[in-house]
């Protein structure tokens, strides 16, 4: 199944039924006076967050949405039915917007949460709610009010603990595999990973923490390069970014902060407050290293940072070595995200 984490469709709510104009006919009662019952209620349109759906995936073919309109009312006092309502089940995390406007209606966050966007029409009133003393044979009714109808724009943000992220290649999949049980695709070529990859780290005392793994991103992503711009609004909710940088790529390049930078530009010029997350550096593949290549990088790497100036506020930055690969020291990242994050 495709990720897909933007859809536009239209919805409209059910017409309100219509009343009935209606009088009384019994043998020996020649005035039995009116008896129009009201139309029903039409039904309505509600947007309800499920856990169990991750994307956008459904709604991409189906762009119109309607609940059923309520049925007219009839003699003998008898109200028409309630139009069934319609519920259109989206993944938590999902924001709601109404084409044009910029805030938006609602952000769907929690388990079974739900926001009605159209409300169904009332039904029409029926005869006898026109009786007066002046009035005793009336014949008006009430149509039902119309349906509401609108264009909405659903922008899905994933929900998550902990972002991944890096340049491509940087081990980002390995270490969600480690960390959890999700499955992505591994491989040594850039961009295995097309769309965000979610996994549920379980930890002692069933505490839950949820890790998602974003898009390799490369310079250029905020401004559309890669897939880097369709995927950054994914760390925006999550409260610690844990930068995987590939260990060895520090030993080759004649400036280690390259990949670091790189990433921070990206990050910055998307939303400068993505900044002022938690954020550790988790440097990756030391199995590939010498013991005493993993003390140069681990060095090399807190001296660039220490001396980094500027809007990148990099001091305290925590530094970690890890081989996702093979798992060894795993459990200091586990520590981390345990210490910086709230179980889900």
């Amino acid at each position: 199944m495709a990720f897909i984490d933007e859809v536009s469709i239209d919805v409209e709510s059910g017409s309100g039924g219509k009343g009935c104009a209606s009088f009384r006919r019994e043998k020996f009662i020649p005035k039995g006076g009116p008896d129009g019952g009201d139309g029903g209620l039409g039904g309505s349109v509600y947007l309800v967050a499920d856990k169990n759906i991750s994307t956008l995936f459904d709604l991409r073919y189906k762009r119109f949405y309607k609940a059923e309109n309520g049925k007219p009312g009839q003699g003998s006092n008898r109200h028409g039915r309630g139009g069934n309502d319609l519920i259109i089940r989206v993944p938590m995390g999902t924001i709601v917007f109404v084409h044009g406007e910029e805030s938006p209606l609602i952000d769907l966050v929690t388990d079974n949460q739900r926001y009605c966007v159209a409300k169904g029409g009332r039904g029409g009133a029926g005869n006898v709610r026109f009786k007066s003393s002046l009035n005793r044979a009336p014949r008006q009714f009430g149509d039902g009010q119309p349906g509401e109808r609108l264009s909405l724009k659903l922008e899905l943000k994933t929900l998550a603990n902990v972002g991944l992220v890096g340049l491509p290649n940087a081990g980002k999949s390995s270490l969600i595999s480690a960390l959890t049980r999700s499955k992505p695709k591994i491989a040594d070529y850039p961009f295995t990973t097309m769309s965000p990859n979610l996994g549920v780290m379980v930890m002692a005392g069933l505490r839950h923490y949820v890790i998602a793994d974003i898009p390799g991103l490369i310079e250029g992503a905020s401004q559309g390069a890669g897939l880097g711009l369709q995927f950054l609004k994914h760390i925006s909710r999550c409260e610690l970014l844990l930068h995987v940088i590939d260990a060895c790529d520090l030993l080759k390049s004649e400036d280690p902060l390259w990949s670091y930078n790189q990433i921070i530009a990206e990050l910055e010029a998307y939303d400068a407050q993505l900044l002022h997350k938690q954020r550790v550096v988790v440097l990756n593949k030391i199995d590939l290293l010498s013991h005493q290549d993993r003390q140069d990088v681990e060095t090399l790497m807190k001296q660039c940072l220490e001396a980094e100036q500027g809007v990148n506020v990099t001091s305290g930055l925590e530094v970690i070595l890890v081989s996702a690969m093979t798992g060894e020291a795993l459990d200091g990242v586990q520590k981390v995200i345990m210490g910086r994050c709230k179980p889900v």
